[in-house]
């Protein structure tokens, strides 16, 4: 699974909904021909990432080339199911990246459009996010 080898700081703010707005990056296919564009908000943990990855390469056979456009570099805590309320953050439990509508999450190439379109849906069951297929313009 995908988590950053180093961080500023180790606990994050969680942040508001107040300001979302949509992706100002990560905007068009840029290394394959055909990808998945987000149409939604949402937190995208590192397990969810790379199960999209494993259920792409799973149908294409280790054939083409898949390229994830998504890190998970925000830190989420929990603390104990059982602990008492106050006494500080929990501890970092899981790593997170925040998803916004416009964003492209994978990009693929070297297979046919067909294969590439049915390789992506099946990675798109697997994020908490609505997505739509796109190919390079």
């Amino acid at each position: 699974m995908l988590i950053p080898k180093k961080i500023k700081h180790r606990k994050w703010h969680k942040g508001t909904r107040r300001g979302l707005g949509v992706a100002t990056s990560k905007l068009n296919v840029s290394f394959g021909k055909f990808g998945i564009k987000s149409e939604g908000y949402a937190w995208v943990t590192s397990r969810q990432i790379e199960a999209a990855r494993r259920a792409v390469a799973h149908y294409i056979k280790r054939g083409g080339k898949v390229w994830i456009r998504i890190f998970p570099d925000k830190p989420v805590t929990m603390k104990g199911t059982q602990s008492t309320m106050g006494s500080g953050k929990g501890g970092v439990d899981h790593y997170v990246a925040v998803v916004k509508p416009g964003m492209v999450l994978y990009e693929m190439d070297g297979i046919p459009e067909n294969m590439a379109r049915e390789a992506l849906r099946l990675a798109s069951f697997k994020l908490p996010v609505k997505t739509k297929f796109v190919t390079k313009y």
